[in-house]
């Protein structure tokens, strides 16, 4: 049934100049908080759903005029649960939002039975859909192939797929979003229930909601519907649809909804057999037999420090070493810089020039040639190792090993995930915070993140600098780390109330990663990383040229002197290098790279220690506050920037005292 937006807003009271509205749907733990923020930006905002103590992050993506809508994770439109209520009443016409006129379902490729199974249920309520299948390496590296062309004809609505931590399928999102389809319906209900729905559409044949899911929302005895009738159509004629329903279902309520369950998730089970193939692991014994050796301590540890010591041969050595010296000699300092310069020689204004070629502040030599010739190059050798951990199911084991040690930090083996998800991404790693269990070890990861987690474009810098230095610095610096980090997680274990929470989730089989897959995943994700990274190294290279040239570097070399000099021991420059880190946790590093010869190797190792303990960029600031609260993103923040500053002046005075130079 077509129904007119005008009337609708006029009969809800909706302003009809309202923006559209889309919600987020999908079970739990699906990305659906990653892909709102990279859909939604930074201006966001949060309401309370009204009746609840739910709140729903707003957002609003400007490309499409829309207002978007990340809601809590929910398995079924007929829940009794609160959180999962708002997600269905979402739907519903209210005041404080705008009127949903698209359903964006976010699967889980790694278990689309439970996401078609919802998808079937929000195809009730006749709204265009579009279904985005997110983590679909994680699916890949199961051995789990997806025909999504036949899942499009099957549900009838577009599929697109994406690696939300990542930022990559976004823009297919953005472009599918514009003309979203309305799915097909194709639960085969009983005869009484269709006849039930039947006298539903005649009665309600002008509700703003499909009658369907009036239909079968009041059959299941839900409050949040019947509420909707009663002002929609009054009292009468809502006792009259709730003797109606109590005759037709024959049976209580719960007895209705376990049966509406049975129906879905055959039905989802057909499709996913029609769509999906699982290529079974090799039954390796060896295989098996080394995934039981990595959770047991006494193998385990071996193992885990085997993989530290490839991990920093294969990044340290190969790509901060060879790669970046050979795509910086040859390509850049022997082609693209000198014949940069040739072409903006005849340009008269030697300001202009410089703005573009100075070797100290020139937008191409500390911001694109720094991203394209040093970040790159070693972030795309990281997301390689990173890749095979992830595809191998060796992450999961690690968890297992490593629970007892967390366990002393106030968090379970589950806390891995976020954390080692730091070394890619600070911003992404603190939304996978939602999967651990409990407030409280979500704030204590939160914390561990922002105190002491280098990203993985910081890594990629950090390792190009030492490796021009001893491998005691090496050592020092992720020596302190790895402690700090534990230290900091068991005093905020101590300080704060609460119980940790069991370690229970799925371990997938042990399995040799598929280079082909490894390496396009690798190449995506360093490819989405360069395209968002280099405008914002532009704008702060920029930013501190202009800064520079006004005067600006000189005042705050001098105002911050008796900190930066005499209390860290660093040279007046950091100053440039603190300002861009603040914009960009790399791009600050690449300005340290840039400027390493005015510093000692000792003042080196203090400024990539400060740089790694202070408050990451400004998007994991903003998510910072988004997941938990003003309040406790403003505690986080004083706290980590208190103790950078005094983690490093402490690391400088007592390597000067014990003679420490690492030369």
């Amino acid at each position: 049934m077509k129904h007119c937006p005008e009337c609708h807003n006029e009969k809800t009271g909706i302003s009809a100049s309202r923006d559209r509205g889309i919600a987020i749907v999908g079970n739990m733990n699906v990305g659906k908080s990653s892909l709102f923020s990279w859909l939604s930006g930074k201006e966001t905002d949060s309401k309370n759903f009204p009746g609840t103590t739910v709140s729903l992050t707003e957002g609003h993506i400007k490309t499409l005029n829309a207002s978007v809508y990340d809601t809590p994770g929910i398995l079924s439109i007929f829940s009794a649960n609160e959180d999962e209520i708002v997600s269905r009443d979402l739907l519903l016409p209210q005041e404080s939002f705008n009127p949903i006129s698209t359903i964006l379902l976010v699967a889980d490729a790694k278990n689309m039975k439970r996401s078609i199974a919802i998808a079937l249920q929000y195809a009730e309520y006749g709204k265009p859909m579009l279904m985005d299948v997110n983590m679909i390496d994680e699916a890949a590296s199961r051995g789990i192939e997806l025909n999504f062309e036949k899942l499009s004809d099957l549900l009838g609505i577009d599929i697109c797929t994406s690696i939300a931590r990542e930022g990559i399928g976004i823009r297919k999102i953005l472009t599918k979003l514009k003309s979203p389809r309305i799915a097909k319906k194709l639960i085969n209900y009983p005869d009484w229930i269709n006849n039930f729905l039947d006298i539903i559409e005649k009665l309600c044949n002008d509700s703003a909601i499909s009658p369907r899911v009036l239909g079968l929302l009041l059959l299941a005895g839900d409050r949040s519907i019947e509420k909707y009738l009663l002002e929609k159509f009054g009292p009468e004629l809502l006792e009259e649809l709730k003797d109606l329903a109590a005759d037709y279902r024959k049976g209580d309520s719960e007895t209705f909804r376990a049966l509406l369950a049975n129906l879905y998730n055959k039905k989802a089970e057909q499709i996913v057999n029609e769509v999906q193939e699982i290529e079974p692991p090799r039954k390796s014994p060896f295989l098996v037999t080394f995934g039981d050796w990595c959770t047991q301590l006494h193998t385990g540890i071996p193992i885990a420090l085997a993989v530290l010591i490839l991990i920093y041969l294969f990044v340290g050595s190969f790509g901060a070493t060879f790669l970046v010296d050979t795509i910086n000699g040859v390509i850049f300092e022997g082609f693209i810089i000198p014949w940069t310069a040739k072409i903006l020689a005849p340009i008269p204004s030697e300001f202009f020039r410089d703005m573009f070629i100075d070797p100290d502040f020139g937008i191409l030599p500390t911001g694109v040639f720094l991203a394209l010739g040093l970040v790159m190059p070693v972030l795309f050798c990281f997301y390689l190792v990173f890749g095979i951990l992830e595809s191998s199911g060796y992450l999961p084991r690690l968890s297992i090993l490593l629970d007892k040690v967390f366990r002393k930090m106030g968090l379970n083996g589950k806390g891995v995930i976020p954390l080692v998800m730091g070394f890619s991404c600070v911003t992404m790693a603190i939304l996978t915070t939602r999967l651990l269990d409990t407030k409280r070890e979500k704030n204590i990861a939160t914390f561990l993140l922002l105190l002491g987690m280098p990203c993985a474009p910081l890594i990629a810098v950090m390792f190009v600098i030492l490796d021009k230095m001893p491998f005691s610095a090496t050592l020092t610096i992720f020596g302190i780390i790895f402690t700090q980090t534990f230290i900091a997680g068991f005093v905020a274990n101590k300080i704060l109330p609460g119980q940790g929470s069991p370690l229970i989730f799925e371990i997938p089989p042990m399995r040799l990663p598929k280079p082909l897959q490894v390496i396009t995943s690798a190449s995506q994700k360093t490819y989405f990383f360069i395209k968002e990274a280099i405008p914002i190294f532009i704008y702060a290279s920029l930013f501190v040229f202009l800064f520079q040239r006004v005067g600006g570097l000189e005042i705050a070399e001098d105002l911050l002197h008796p900190i930066i000099h005499n209390f860290m021991g660093l040279p007046e420059k950091s100053v440039q290098v603190f300002i861009k880190t603040i914009i960009r946790r790399e791009s600050g590093a690449t300005e340290l790279e840039h400027l390493s010869s005015t510093y000692t190797n000792l003042q080196l190792v203090v400024n990539l220690l400060i740089m790694t303990f202070l408050t990451p960029c400004i998007n994991a600031i903003l998510v910072l506050f988004k997941e938990r609260g003003k309040k406790t993103a403003i505690l986080i923040i004083c706290s980590v920037i208190i103790y950078a500053v005094l983690m490093g002046s402490l690391v400088d005075h007592v390597c000067l005292a014990l003679g420490v130079t690492f030369t």
